[in-house]
Formats: structure tokens, C-alpha cells, sequence
């Protein structure tokens, strides 16, 4: 371990760094890059439910780099703490697909060096050339998934299969419901079921989605990304907007509650990892990329954490019933009725204005 650090600390335009114990490798990072003060320790910034002390203590025992992770619950929080400077914190970012495109349109990240990773040839050909990201340039994806409707089975004998649902049981789901805190994500669901695109820039169809949403205002309980999860497990709600990858958790826990993708459509998202322009260990940076890339060990982050990998190599490697799973890989009949969420330039300033006056 003390080797591997000093060399991190020394490095010097070299070739590579393989770790046969784990098939990875550092590569081409020059030592500009990574001070010796900084080479010891690896911060990320992240999701809440996208690590576990199993993976920070493999990254370490393999690079004597001791991680850090921080977590945020949305990806505007994110961007609003690194443009507001912390970007220099942090050597990894977890952004969504459509926060990639508006990072590398404010020129926050680093053009990836493909020749500094292994194991990008074991994703899924979707993952290889994403819209969002063309070639991965600057991402590599992590995780992907949907956005949904997780209920009480026990409690709602009539299931919901669509947004409509919240409307049609308003009386019964009364201050016992929680959409998530995302303009992009409760007005595009909203959008999608009055039959519109999920990034609609036509201001006449926000302005119907915002009036859809005033009338269901005062049966939600909030509008929270993470706190409706002990709620819900408590019996304090009956049914929250969430993403599958808490629902997959949450259902694992207690199989009464379901998880439905609305049969309207929903969003496909892919969360992501990404490099600052700011980074202070850039060595560290591709070391987790690439232990992260590693078939087995995106199957046991799939099997811990409970998330869709990309990595098909990876995902050959689950056992047969996590591949079965539908709330972790839904059939191609209901992806093909989602849509990502893509960015909107200044339009986004409408959302935020009917959004704002949602939440007075």
C-alpha cells in the first residue's frame, strides 16, 4: 500500500499502474495533477444510496487512497454547492444525464482520456454513445433507471397505473402522498400524462401541467426526495413518487409495497460519473472509474446497493432473479414509453417560475 501511494505521489507521465489483484489500472495522469498533499485522499460527491464501506475499503486497500464521499439529493443542489466553488472539493461527481450536458455547456468538466480506462468496452451498447453525452466524453454511466409510483399494496386495493391516480384517489390520499422535490420530475410526469413531452418547452403546456398540479397541492403531504421513505415504512403515507432505485430498496425491505411505472410513461435517467476540471487527484479520479467499470464488481454493487448497472458484463454475472427483477430492468414495452429529461436552456427559467409559485 505505501508503494502504491508514494507512486501516486511521484507520478511522473507514466504508461500505467496495473493491479493484477483486480485487473485495473491507473494511466497517463502527470503528477501536476495530484499533489502529495492531496494524493492520500479521494473526495466524491454523490448520491446517498451509491456507495457502501465495502467499496470505499476495496478502492483503498487497492490504492492506498482513502475516499470521502459527501451526498446531495438533487442535482440542482449539486450544481448550486459547486458554482457556488466547492467544485475544487471534489474529484468525482455522480451527475444525471441531463446535468451532464448543462456541466459541460458552464465548462465545470474534464474531457475524459479513454485511453486511461479498462472496461468501458463491457457496457451496454445503449450506454456506449449516449445523447446526453456522445461518446463519453465526459461521463461514464453508473446507474440507470426510472421514476415511478411506490405504494402500500395492504393499503390501496386498486393499484395505480397511472399519474392520473393521484388525481381520481385525491380524497384518499390525502396529506398520505409525496412527489418528489424536482421541478423537472413532477412537472414532467405531469406533462407526460396530459399527453406532452416530458421536456415540453411549450409554455401553454407547463402552464397546464402547473394548473393540474395546484389542484392536487393540497393532498401532498411535501414534495421530498429521501425523508418519505421511513414515512412510507412507518404507515405515516400511502404512496410516494420515487425513483426505482428506491423503490427496489424499500420493496426489498417490506414486499407490501409495489413499485409501478406509469403506464402513460415516466422518465429514463442515467446517473453518472464524472471529473471536475478542478480536481485535486486526477490519478484517484480514473482509479475509481475503473475499479467501478470491473464486471464483479458492478455486479456486487448491483446485487448491495440494489441498482441497474449498465456494465453487460457486469450484469451477465447477477443471479437469475435480480436479472428478473423489473423494477431493476423493466421490459423494453415500458422503456419505450419514457423519455430522459433533457436540458431546456433558458426555457428552464418558465419551469422554475411555475414551480416557484407551486411551492408558495
Amino acid at each position: 500500500m505505501t508503494n502504491r501511494r508514494q507512486f501516486l505521489k511521484n507520478m511522473v507521465a507514466v504508461s500505467s499502474l496495473s493491479l493484477s489483484s483486480c485487473g485495473w489500472k491507473l494511466a497517463n495522469v502527470s503528477s501536476n495533477h495530484t499533489s502529495s498533499a492531496q494524493s492520500d485522499n479521494l473526495q466524491i460527491y454523490t448520491w446517498t444510496q451509491y456507495t457502501d464501506s465495502e467499496l470505499l475499503s476495496t478502492f483503498t486497500t487497492q490504492t492506498g487512497i482513502k475516499v470521502l464521499a459527501d451526498f446531495y439529493d438533487s442535482n440542482d443542489v449539486m450544481l448550486a454547492k459547486l458554482q457556488a466553488g466547492g467544485a475544487a472539493t471534489y474529484s468525482i461527481i455522480y451527475p444525471s444525464d441531463y446535468m451532464v450536458q448543462k456541466m459541460v455547456e458552464k465548462n465545470l468538466l474534464t474531457q475524459i482520456n479513454h485511453e486511461s480506462l479498462i472496461g468501458l468496452d463491457n457496457l451496454f451498447t445503449q450506454f456506449k454513445n449516449p445523447s446526453y453525452d456522445p461518446e463519453n466524453r465526459y461521463s461514464i454511466p453508473f446507474n440507470w433507471g426510472t421514476t415511478g409510483l411506490l405504494y402500500n399494496s395492504e393499503k390501496l386495493e386498486n393499484p395505480p397505473e397511472d399519474w392520473e391516480y393521484l388525481w381520481q384517489n385525491q380524497d384518499k390520499l390525502y396529506k398520505r402522498m409525496t412527489l418528489l422535490n424536482d421541478v423537472r420530475e413532477v412537472m414532467g410526469a405531469t406533462l407526460k400524462m396530459l399527453g406532452y413531452s416530458y421536456n415540453s418547452q411549450n409554455e401553454t403546456e407547463v402552464k397546464q401541467a402547473y394548473e393540474k398540479l395546484k389542484i392536487l397541492k393540497p393532498a401532498i403531504a411535501a414534495f421530498d426526495t429521501d425523508a418519505w421513505q421511513n414515512q412510507l415504512l412507518a404507515g405515516d403515507l400511502l404512496l410516494a413518487m420515487c425513483y426505482s432505485t428506491d423503490a427496489v430498496n424499500i420493496s426489498k425491505e417490506n414486499p407490501k409495497f409495489k413499485y409501478v411505472i406509469p403506464s402513460s410513461g415516466s422518465s429514463l435517467w442515467t446517473d453518472t460519473m464524472v471529473i471536475p476540471k478542478t480536481a485535486a487527484n486526477l490519478a484517484g479520479s480514473y482509479a475509481w472509474i475503473n475499479l467501478i467499470l470491473q464486471p464483479d464488481v458492478a455486479a456486487k454493487l448491483s446485487e448491495r446497493l440494489n441498482i441497474s448497472t449498465p456494465n453487460r458484463a457486469g450484469f451477465e454475472q447477477l443471479p437469475k432473479q435480480i436479472q428478473e427483477n423489473t423494477n431493476l430492468f423493466p421490459p423494453e414495452s415500458l422503456l419505450a414509453k419514457c423519455e430522459r429529461s433533457t436540458p431546456i436552456g433558458e426555457f428552464e427559467e418558465i419551469y422554475e417560475r411555475y414551480w416557484t409559485q407551486l411551492l408558495a
